[in-house]
């Protein structure tokens, strides 16, 4: 009876699992679309952005779409008050990378955020009017509309001014996420989102009429906003609350068009986020040390591919930290970074049994401006990335593609609404290394190229990648999730082309990440047992989740991408089911 008794709480708590695991990711099977599709993390944006393509517009129009409705209905991570990067891939193959991250005011200093005695005041870089950076999210996408779309501004922001006007009703993980404490600390924030103290209940009708104004200013005067009314009263909102923004920061933001990095993986053209982002070099990087193993032979994770996975990111992360930063203010040695022989290089330096040791890693000494960067910038610097970015996808019928990542960083970012204005600014001065040799909260380690200063754009992981086969589009990736952005986008893209899974599967499959410091291994709640206990005897410190304790998070990221099939040309939607993302296509 006690064998019966003990077997059936067995029976159940595998069931159990199993059921976890389904309902963390989702069904297996993408969303298809024969003429256009736009993913993302709201219903109602991947709606605004097919609703375009529908009125005649690409998927430029459909993104800067998604993108504005995103600032209404996802305002924990969606913006006007953030930056991003939009990677495009137009049919007939010309690549365009819109760099509209934010840029450090003109009074930012080193030290701006050290106490008198030179250590970090706890939060100033991450909650309120000093962590702000000046945004660059509107100018992006009125770039990218002006430039390569095919309608309006006014039309492409119809429907987000609908939904900022009329509202929409919110779901119980949205009305819950109002409740954030640190909102409640700025009046103008506590007043919009949090109806002064009478929170909002899961159903009710969320209208945002000081955004649907200013929303019409911007379709109706876009350059208002860096250099008319508009950025006075933005300015003036900063520094009635001792921010640092000013007119004259707002006027000198520009929109940078930067040479998107490219690589090959196994035949597939891969094309990425370049400096200030890490993510491209670092995903090529990575998959250059990879390519020299058959990981399908290996078997999906297994503890051998899962191995040297974890080795290659462990050492495309090590030169993260050392040479990534903002190229308009330090060289950056990507070529090098990024070359066949580097990676070879490094995959020799792996043991096929054990587990590298984090801090013994020795760069291979092929070239000889890595040897003389490293000299000039000596390790350790850090700086906090937050992980509450988020990320859309789109392909319109002509093959046109175009795959966003777009934050204000922090989950509602500095939780300062700009007064009269109606929107969130972000807190992305905290992406920079406030202070050499000080770990973050991730424990993320960067170098000398991301200290604090005037005009620099900070250090970011995200990577809006597309990959393109025998000349035609073939998956459009990306992912909220700070460092862990770029390996989910890793895992994704390998689960497609190494383990042949369609483009859902392999959104669903459960991640792992190493980011060379902590020397941790972390995977997934839901990982075989058996695997990970070959990991650790192996050498790995394996983590499940985020983090150690009770408020570890199981699982990360928010995976919103899209497959072409290279036969039929059916577009196949994959919204991550970790989250609440949707896939819409016509």
């Amino acid at each position: 009876m006690r064998f019966q008794y003990k077997s059936l709480i067995l029976l159940l708590m595998a069931a159990a699992f199993v059921l976890h695991s389904r309902a963390a990711s989702g069904s297996t099977e993408p969303v298809h679309a024969q003429h256009g599709i736009v993913v993302s993390a709201h219903e109602l944006a991947s709606r605004a952005g097919v609703e375009m393509m529908e009125a005649g517009g690409n998927a430029v129009d459909a993104a800067v779409a998604a993108g504005f409705a995103l600032a209404v209905v996802h305002p924990a991570a969606g913006n006007l008050g953030g930056g991003g990067f939009m990677l495009v891939r137009m049919a007939d193959g010309k690549t365009h990378f819109l760099d509209y991250r934010e840029r450090a005011p003109a009074a930012a200093t080193r030290d701006m955020y050290l106490d008198p005695q030179g250590n970090v005041i706890e939060g100033a870089s991450e909650i309120g009017y000093k962590a702000i950076g000046v945004p660059g999210s509107v100018a992006g996408m009125v770039y990218a509309e002006r430039k390569y779309g095919k309608l309006t501004l006014k039309e492409v922001m119809g429907p987000a001014i609908r939904l900022a006007r009329d509202g929409y009703a919110l779901s119980w993980s949205e009305a819950g996420d109002l409740h954030d404490k640190y909102l409640a600390e700025f009046p103008e924030s506590r007043r919009i989102f949090q109806r002064d103290g009478k929170y909002y209940l899961p159903g009710e009708i969320f209208r945002q009429p000081d955004l649907a104004r200013t929303l019409e200013r911007i379709a109706v005067k876009p350059d208002d906003f860096y250099h008319g009314a508009l950025a006075r009263e933005l300015a003036a909102a900063m520094q009635k609350g001792g921010g640092l923004i000013t007119a004259d920061d707002l006027a000198h933001y520009e929109v940078k068009e930067r040479e998107p990095i490219r690589g090959t993986y196994r035949g597939y053209d891969i094309i990425s986020a370049p400096p200030p982002s890490s993510g491209g070099t670092v995903l090529i990087e990575s998959l250059n040390i990879l390519e020299g193993y058959d990981l399908a032979k290996l078997g999906d994770r297994s503890a051998q591919s899962i191995h040297y996975t974890t080795e290659a990111f462990r050492r495309a992360f090590f030169d993260r930290a050392e040479f990534m930063g903002d190229p308009d203010f330090s060289k950056i040695p990507v070529a090098q970074l990024i070359d066949k022989k580097y990676g070879a290089a490094w995959r020799d330096s792996i043991d096929s049994d054990h587990a590298s040791a984090s801090r013994e890693l020795k760069r291979p000494a092929i070239f000889s401006e890595l040897e003389q960067y490293a000299a000039a910038h000596p390790l350790p610097r850090a700086n906090h990335e937050s992980p509450h970015t988020t990320h859309y996808s789109v392909v319109d019928a002509e093959g046109n593609a175009v795959a966003v990542t777009t934050t204000i960083n922090d989950w509602f970012g500095s939780r300062v609404t700009a007064e009269g204005l109606g929107f969130l600014m972000n807190d992305e001065m905290d992406d920079f290394s406030a202070k050499p040799g000080v770990p973050n909260s991730d424990g993320l380690i960067q170098g000398a190229a991301n200290v604090i200063g005037p005009g620099k754009r900070p250090l970011s992981s995200m990577t809006p990648t597309i990959v393109v086969h025998d000349g035609k589009v073939f998956l459009v990736l990306g992912s909220p999730g700070s460092s862990k952005i770029i390996t989910t986008v890793a895992n994704v893209l390998m689960g497609v082309i190494d383990y042949r899974m369609n483009i859902q599967e392999a959104v669903n499959a459960p991640r792992f990440h190493n980011q060379w410091l902590p020397d941790v291994l972390n995977v997934e709640r839901w990982f075989s047992p058996d695997t990970v206990h070959a990991l650790q005897k192996m050498g790995y410190h394996v983590q499940y989740g985020l983090r150690e304790g009770p408020d570890a998070g199981g699982y990360w990221s928010d995976a919103e991408c899209i497959a072409i099939d290279q036969k039929s040309g059916e577009l196949l939607g994959a919204s991550d089911g970790r989250n609440n993302g949707k896939a819409v296509g016509y």
